[in-house]
């Protein structure tokens, strides 16, 4: 059995994305790398190159943001770019973002699960539970706000691509079938410094034309407001180890009420009702459970 990562990233370190926390969370568990870098202005290759794995195989892309980039389009345009990059021979591609962190606890769980299904045709990805932090390494969304359930393991098949944003996979527009697996995706995309954060989002919104009208908005504030979050839990369990620096060097404090909730009535009874019963009823499924 064999199983590629791969990966986009561009200006990692403009955006302070754990690129590095990223790619070699995942590398104990994939024969093989790619690491496709946009056209960056910062030193992103410099940076991946000084991992000094060789499993890891860099590419290069130009994104191009001139073209129609609703609902970020271009990302699901480089994230195909770079799945085409994998060895023809891989039975298995681990799709891994540059603010997303696999735990080391986790591996056995998913070369086990990968090794399962290698021969079940019917099975065209691995479903993966997650985890959102949200201002600091201590909090996560714990509402419909964020996905938590998501593809990152697909079958290497070229009918199989990205769907909108990249955020998951489907086959011909078709949403693909999936087995879970027990393990999560940690993602740090929301803790960072407050202004970092602010000027993260400002360069992200260039990939989404449909929201240029919060542009104005993005630049009237230099300090991203971490207050602004409808539900949040304390985080209990351990971080992945590669992770263990970049905590200790966090260097900002944000104080917020996790105590107080802020819904609207339909999202409160939704809420409700999946903390008492385990389900979380009329969510966006971006796959299909066999």
């Amino acid at each position: 059995m064999k199983i590629s990562g791969f990966t986009i990233i561009k200006n990692a370190l403009t955006n302070d994305y754990p690129i590095i926390e990223a790619i070699t969370s995942i590398l104990p568990v994939v024969d093989e790398m790619v690491v496709s870098i946009g056209n960056s202005t910062d030193e992103t290759e410099k940076l991946i190159r000084a991992i000094g794995s060789d499993k890891i195989r860099i590419v290069h892309s130009v994104w191009d943001v001139s073209q129609n980039n609703k609902g970020g389009s271009i990302l699901a345009i480089e994230t195909n770019k770079a799945f085409r990059q994998i060895s023809a021979d891989s039975d298995w591609a681990f799709y891994i973002q540059g603010d997303e962190v696999l735990h080391e606890k986790y591996y056995e769980a998913i070369r086990e699960a990968a090794s399962r299904y290698k021969d079940d045709k019917k099975v065209d990805g691995l479903l993966f539970e997650y985890l959102h932090f949200f201002g600091t390494y201590d909090y996560v969304g714990d509402s419909r706000r964020w996905y938590h359930k998501e593809v990152r393991i697909i079958r290497n098949d070229a009918s199989i691509s990205a769907y909108r944003d990249a955020q998951g996979f489907r086959r011909n527009g078709e949403k693909i079938n999936v087995k879970p697996v027990a393990a999560c995706i940690y993602h740090y995309g929301w803790v960072k410094n407050p202004r970092q954060m602010r000027e993260k989002q400002r360069n992200w919104i260039q990939f989404y034309d449909e929201m240029a009208s919060v542009k104005k908005e993005l630049n009237a504030n230099d300090v991203f407001d971490f207050n602004e979050f409808d539900s949040l839990q304390p985080f209990a369990g351990t971080h992945p180890g590669v992770m263990k620096r970049r905590i200790a060097e966090k260097n900002w404090e944000i104080h917020m009420d996790i105590s107080k909730k802020h819904f609207n009535f339909k999202d409160r009874l939704l809420y409700w009702v999946e903390k008492r019963t385990g389900v979380r009823l009329f969510h966006f499924r971006n796959y299909r459970i066999i």
